[in-house]
């Protein structure tokens, strides 16, 4: 992702629209540092003075101290600090800037043609059985039944009598979001680390937010793969390594197993091309093309994730067309799903549904 800067055609301090704009371009900042706020505000009194949008009446004094007031940053002996508050928000903006437009089940909910408790009430009833939630209660159902059973004149409500709206079944998921640091994802100048971890970022909001009870781990994978708190998504960074996807698998199906419930799945963030594999402790790698050896060691362990009932989503990032195809060839196979970046549109997927056969354009 790059960013070409321009004079200042904003609106003018006096107006909120000027604010929101600045926290923006402050929050983006943040990403590309990796979540360090002192550098990041150093980029921002530098484009300031070079874009023309901080002037005497609003200057970069007057912005740190906005900062600090909404309690996104605290300051410490070494600096400032991102609060818990400024990491939900930079979340949730992400959140809404990547999800907005992505229609609601293309990434598989949680729905099940089940019956049970914890969902959304059905219009359908069924006897009352103990331990049901008397919330759930149909008093005109109920009373029916009382009025069939022992007649009008003489009324009585015994338990025998009473019916349960039936709830849609939610069912809790376990989750693991695999993250690509690889080399690559800065490779030529081009930032595909940021848009990794907004994507990151607003995964780990919705879940959190709208699925309290599913968990979620997260995978980084390199030369090697290695499990990071999800405080730690703000720093990730890319590094000087290879794409050891097979690694990152494995290990997502190590944390998975470790997870209960039958509902598994992985998100995978890569622009896609697996350039070593990991035999008898040594690295063997290969960055030119894509080497059939790691190729295939590489779509065994989605075919392994398949036969254990795991689903992979996969954010691809890069349009090249063989880096497309072997994703493509790894989703097919784990009968998984894929949302690919649209070259023309970097805010835009297209969604492509392997279970399904079904594929859309996400603007």
């Amino acid at each position: 992702m790059r960013f070409d800067y321009s004079k200042w055609q904003g609106p003018r301090p006096e107006d909120l629209q000027f604010i929101k704009q600045l926290m923006e371009i402050y929050r983006n900042l943040l990403l590309q540092t990796g979540g360090d706020v002192d550098e990041a505000l150093r980029w921002m009194e530098h484009f300031g003075e070079q874009y023309g949008f901080f002037n005497e009446s609003f200057g970069i004094a007057d912005f740190k101290k906005l900062l600090e007031q909404t309690g996104e940053v605290e300051r410490t002996r070494e600096g400032f600090k991102v609060t818990p508050k400024g990491e939900k928000r930079i979340r949730q903006d992400s959140l809404n800037e990547i999800f907005t437009t992505l229609q609601a089940g293309a990434g598989g909910d949680h729905r099940t043609p089940v019956a049970g408790k914890g969902g959304e009430r059905l219009s359908e009833t069924r006897p009352y059985r103990f331990g049901d939630n008397l919330s759930d209660l149909d008093p005109l159902g109920s009373v029916g039944n009382a009025v069939m059973n022992h007649g009008i004149d003489e009324l009585s409500l015994t338990e025998d009598d009473l019916q349960v709206f039936e709830a849609e079944h939610l069912s809790a998921c376990a989750t693991v979001l695999m993250v690509d640091i690889s080399h690559s994802m800065i490779l030529y100048g081009e930032d595909r680390i940021t848009p990794a971890k907004k994507i990151a970022l607003a995964l780990s909001q919705l879940i959190q937010s709208r699925y309290p009870r599913d968990t979620l781990d997260v995978v980084l994978f390199g030369d090697d793969a290695v499990r990071v708190p999800l405080k730690d998504l703000i720093k990730i960074q890319a590094g000087p390594y290879h794409t050891n996807t097979k690694a990152g698998l494995q290990l997502a199906q190590r944390v998975l197993a470790s997870r209960k419930g039958v509902n598994k799945q992985i998100f995978m963030i890569t622009d896609g091309k697996p350039s070593a594999i990991r035999e008898h402790g040594r690295l063997y790698k290969n960055p030119f093309g894509l080497d059939p050896k790691i190729v295939n060691k590489t779509l065994e362990e989605a075919a392994f994730c398949r036969r254990k009932g795991v689903t992979i989503t996969t954010f691809m990032l890069a349009t090249d067309y063989p880096l497309l195809e072997f994703v493509r060839k790894l989703t097919a196979l784990n009968h998984g799903r894929i949302y690919e970046t649209d070259p023309n549109n970097i805010g835009a997927y297209v969604f492509r549904d392997f279970v399904r056969n079904r594929r859309k354009r996400l603007h």
